[in-house]
């Protein structure tokens, strides 16, 4: 059997190594690590949980152990699709090259710019980014890619499904043409065997599993759910969910419920929470830093449910899940495999329950093709029982307002009288009685004519009344005389 002292590793990689009680590679491992030290490309396809992450890390480590690193040009590059998935690769990062001098950067959202342009412009040996996150910095002039000696893609096919690859290709334009590159992936897609046709050369394949195989260690089963209403079938959904984790009992030390929608995964985590159990929600949506403190309290066993979406499904190392559960039926079949690959890792045992509601059954027919074989049916945990309310509080309030209608000394309330009928009688005719004579209006004065009045500026010859008969003057004088006065 091959050990890791058998592939040429820096003497400082093997003590790592040691430290951590790892002696035997997997088989990608011992499949991608000797072609990666020789500096050839190296194309690596193995389903999820196989450790893809050491075989490119450790011959990383062991090329990059001698050299040095300049401001603002790294010298090797790792891509992932996730900041989760990213952070993981860092903190492998840290543990094998504990004894060696080497430096490293996490360029993933949710963190400031300024903190990352600080590692930047000290320096990096090991550059581990989202694609996003690394386009802003270097078209924020912050980063020069010229310097890269070792670029790594990690989980493409899921760098396809969320659209990154033309952020990938672009980035493939700004490194050097000499690198080595590496390339990982669980399934070969029409797409993804495209890119490596045009940016790999002469790459050694290393294939350890068929693409899209679920592991044996993996105890599979579906429940074939029909609700009763079907307004009510989220709630009665959440139901058979509560009674299929209450079956498992203590069996269950921890697991992951997936949902395909991010909206479902915050519902699903209020509702557990509200029934007492242990439960956390982690999407794209939330915080870093919150998503972050998710997940180490769920790896710490301080969380025993994890509702995730599929942001949780690839890459990340959590070895001792014993149970996942789908809520969903994933739309994708190769999420399917990617999903039950987080239990029954590391040689553990494993279980795998899926709910499948009508509307889901071409999806699960989807998923029985690709893994070619039938997933045993287990019988709904609620098929003769009703489904649990979704809100408890509702029986007892019925029941109280039940019991205050029955209470004998309440007073009774009085029959409802009869309503009036009303019968619609013959239209009688009636004599429109004589309007009154309107009376004529007198009429008004004739107004003297224009000609007739009395030119203006001329004195009155009426007495003014009031005044008497002896009226200064001044008074009785025109404007016009005054003025000329």
């Amino acid at each position: 059997m091959t050990q890791f002292s058998d592939l040429n590793l820096d003497p400082r990689v093997l003590q790592a190594l040691a430290d951590a009680n790892y002696q035997t590679p997997t088989p990608i491992q011992a499949g991608a690590i000797p072609p990666a030290l020789e500096g050839r490309d190296v194309l690596g396809i193995a389903q999820t949980g196989t450790g893809k992450t050491a075989g490119f890390v450790l011959p990383m480590i062991t090329r990059l152990a001698q050299g040095r690193a300049r401001a603002r040009m790294p010298r090797s590059l790792v891509l992932c699709p996730t900041r989760e998935l990213a952070a993981q690769v860092a903190e492998n990062f840290d543990k094998y090259a504990k004894h060696v001098k080497l430096t490293k950067a996490l360029l993933i959202g949710g963190v400031s710019f300024k903190d990352q342009d600080a590692l930047i412009d000290r320096g990096v040996d090991v550059l581990i980014a989202t694609p996003g996150r690394l386009l802003d910095h270097f078209e924020r002039g912050k980063l020069l890619l010229t310097g890269v000696q070792i670029m790594v893609v990690d989980e493409a096919d899921r760098m396809l499904d969320m659209g990154f690859i033309p952020d990938i290709e672009r980035i493939f334009g700004l490194t050097p043409f000499t690198r080595q590159t590496l390339f990982f992936s669980a399934t070969m897609a029409p797409e993804i065997e495209r890119i490596t046709k045009t940016f790999l050369s002469n790459p050694a394949k290393v294939e350890v599993a068929r693409a899209a195989t679920t592991g044996e260690n993996i105890e599979q089963g579906v429940v074939v759910f029909k609700p009763h209403r079907r307004e009510n079938e989220a709630s009665e959904k959440r139901a058979v969910l509560r009674a299929l984790i209450d079956g498992e009992g203590e069996a269950c030390s921890n697991a992951i419920i997936f949902c395909n929608r991010k909206i479902d995964v915050d519902i699903v985590a209020k509702s557990l929470k509200k029934y007492g159990y242990n439960a956390e929600a982690i999407h794209g949506d939330l915080e870093q830093s919150q998503r972050m403190r998710t997940l180490d309290a769920f790896r710490d066993g301080k969380l025993r449910l994890l509702i995730a979406s599929d942001v949780a499904a690839r890459g990340l190392d959590i070895p001792a899940v014993s149970h996942v559960f789908n809520f969903d039926v994933p739309s994708h079949a190769e999420d399917y495999v990617h999903r039950i690959g987080r239990t029954g890792r590391a040689g553990r045992s494993g279980k795998a329950l899926t709910i499948c509601s009508p509307r889901d059954e071409k999806y699960l027919t989807a998923i029985e093709a690709l893994v070619r074989k039938e997933i045993p049916r287990v019988e709904n945990p609620l098929k003769d029982a009703p489904p649990r309310e979704e809100h408890p509080r509702r029986e007892e309030k019925a029941e109280k307002r039940g019991r205050r209608d029955r209470r004998e000394d309440r007073p009774q309330r009085e029959p409802r009288q009869p309503e009036p009928v009303f019968v619609e009688a013959a239209p009688v005719e009636v004599a429109e009685a004589p309007r009154p004579e309107r009376a004529e209006r007198p009429q008004r004065e004739e107004r003297p004519r224009r000609e007739d009045r009395r030119p203006r500026g001329e004195p009155r010859d009426e007495k003014v009344v009031g005044m008497g008969d002896d009226v200064p003057s001044f008074i009785r004088m025109s404007f016009a005389e005054r003025r000329a006065g």
